[in-house]
């Protein structure tokens, strides 16, 4: 079964609003073994949202409409949907009756225009709300269901978890959706491609999608099958040689960020960290701290953004500075020295570089940066340059230095 979602509503086309109802949605009919193939928002207008249900209503056998069930004039879900199905909307004095003692309990007057909330379309099923005023409703035409639900979020929940999911459950065949992500890092998308499409391209299912972001690239294996067992088999059969091909440069196979992962190399090896940053101004250690428990491993930084404070804080050699500058191998090794020194840590990270806009040269221009490790084998320097703006630069910097201690760690000899 597949299904399709519209929010409903001219405030979700602003900038100031999200629609995290589909969310929310597509996550418990996955649940179910049902795909969402499409989404959709449309604004207050009834001729746009009767033609996105008729479309919707053709290509899906379940549509579930959030928003717009309201008491104005701008609330046009019910006459949009009638429209679409060639069906009246049909006065209910039991709704208008229980809104109006709602109302009362509240010690308020019911004003005339909340009775258009007691208009319901002919042959629907009212579905009560236990969290507001709109009534929902559950229609079915032509072997497709479409439901209508309330756009705020707690009263939608509510609803859908009461009224619709026994529903749904009776309706939805047997079905199971399951995912595997694995997170790649130190790899463009385009060579991730080309070297794992052989494998995938020989399935249809499970559905692939690479996704890149940040300095990593994710690859999402969805399998859709009969039972859960299956869908795992399946899933297994596909990443297993995905796998083999990335080698070392997956950290994750079951979607777990960077940071979580490393943290659990350095609990598993009782070991610590501690950070030193100058371009990333606190960014790195705010990555390690994320993580519930990181105190356990996690000692603490240095955001030592000018040269007095590499040299105050970290102890950096005025001489390192003025010879090579702050953006320099030499410099990042003697901040990643200097933070394990002064901490006792394990491990010690430490980055600088020109995020910019301004301050690159033609020998360090801007993106340019240094990233140290230190630990009890010495130090060891990566250099990069990375394109795009000063936050992109940044968190790039922050996710090559998690990967550098992560490969550090998982491939050496533990203590």
């Amino acid at each position: 079964m597949n299904a399709e979602i519209i929010a409903v509503g001219s405030e979700m086309l602003t900038p100031e609003r999200v629609d995290t109802n589909s969310l929310y949605l597509t996550g418990e009919l996955n649940n179910l073994g049902v795909e969402v193939v499409a989404k959709c928002v449309v604004g207050d207008h009834r001729d746009r949202l009767a033609g996105a249900v008729r479309q919707a209503l053709a290509r899906s056998q379940i549509v579930i409409l959030s928003g717009g069930l309201g008491p104005t004039e701008d609330d046009v879900t019910r006459e949009a949907v009638a429209q679409a199905l060639g069906r009246h909307l049909v006065f209910c004095p039991e709704i208008a009756d229980a809104l109006e003692r709602r109302f009362a309990q509240a010690q308020r007057k019911m004003a005339e225009v909340n009775k258009r909330q007691a208009f319901i379309i002919e042959g629907a099923d009212v579905l009560p709300n236990d969290r507001g005023t709109a009534p929902g409703q559950w229609l079915e035409e032509s072997g497709s269901v479409a439901m209508l639900l309330p756009g705020p979020p707690h009263e939608l929940k509510s609803m859908f978890e009461r009224q619709c999911l026994p529903r749904l459950k009776c309706l939805a065949p047997q079905q199971a959706i399951r995912t595997v992500i694995l997170r790649v890092a130190g790899m463009p998308e385009s060579d991730l491609d080309q070297l794992i499409s052989p494998v995938y391209k020989k399935y249809l299912n499970p559905v692939t999608t690479i996704l890149a972001a940040n300095g990593e690239i994710q690859v999402h294996l969805r399998a859709r099958c009969a039972t859960e067992a299956e869908a795992g088999a399946l899933l297994a059969e596909v990443a297993a040689p995905i796998e083999l091909l990335l080698g070392d440069r997956l950290y994750s196979r079951n979607g777990d960020a960077l940071e979580v992962v490393v943290g659990h190399l350095l609990r598993d090896r009782r070991a610590t960290v501690s950070v030193a940053e100058s371009c990333t101004g606190g960014m790195l250690g705010e990555r390690f701290t994320s993580v519930p428990g990181s105190s356990d491993y996690f000692v603490g930084g240095f955001i030592a953004y000018a040269n007095a404070m590499k040299v105050e804080l970290l102890g950096v050699p005025p001489k390192v500075l003025e010879q090579h500058g702050a953006v320099s191998k030499e410099t990042a090794e003697a901040m990643a020295a200097g933070a394990r020194r002064r901490t006792g840590s394990t491990y010690a990270l430490a980055v600088t570089g020109v995020a910019g806009p301004d301050g690159g040269s033609e020998s360090k221009p801007v993106g340019s940066v240094y990233i140290a490790i230190a630990d009890d084998a010495g130090a060891h320097t990566e250099h990069r340059r990375f394109l795009g703006d000063r936050q992109r630069i940044r968190l790039f910097t922050v996710q090559m230095a998690l990967d550098l201690l992560r490969r550090r760690i998982a491939y050496s000899r533990p203590a």
